[in-house]
């Protein structure tokens, strides 16, 4: 795995070892950020990572021009792989990761401008999650397609194999 363009491009990223964390693959984070790149909302972000895994879309976020990220991670495999890949990029000073549950600590998320939510595949609890994240922008990879929620519009759904990556935009 590795960051695809930007600032990093090119760098190798550590995945945790094990089956609880699901990667995000080259393909579906290339395609993912050229639409978020031709959307004009990276430059300058504030983003977070939500179930963060080793990191690689909050990373490839800040590698193409996202401020900062934060990342919220519980499993200790996953946030050992992603606290790799910060210091390894040297990019401590832009990232803040947080060792918590996703549903207990997003009531607590303040100016983030876009939210990366990738949970494990059988998820259920989007409308939940969907109805406490205070973001304009939401980019959702789920084994289905997300069905906008009252308070959204959906922008875009596309399938990469197994995996849709919905973004959903908060209606004001």
């Amino acid at each position: 795995m590795r960051v695809i363009a930007g600032e990093f491009a090119g760098r190798k990223l550590v995945a945790p070892e094990g089956t609880t964390t699901r990667p995000t693959t080259d393909k579906v984070r290339q395609a993912l950020f050229n639409s978020l790149t031709s959307m004009g909302v990276l430059d300058g972000a504030v983003v977070a990572d939500l179930y963060a895994g080793s990191g690689a879309l909050g990373i490839e976020a800040i590698s193409r021009g996202a401020d900062r990220c934060v990342f919220v991670e519980r499993d200790r495999a996953a946030l050992a792989a992603l606290r790799q890949n910060i210091s390894s990029l040297g990019l401590d000073d832009r990232c803040k990761v947080t060792s918590s549950d996703v549903m207990a600590w997003v009531p607590a998320m303040r100016n983030v401008d876009i939210a990366f939510i990738d949970p494990p595949y059988a998820f259920d609890a989007w409308p939940a999650l969907l109805a406490i994240v205070d973001v304009g922008l939401v980019v959702a990879e789920a084994d289905d397609p997300i069905d906008a929620p009252e308070g959204w519009e959906q922008l875009r759904s596309r399938r990469y194999g197994r995996t849709w990556v919905t973004t959903l935009q908060r209606l004001a």
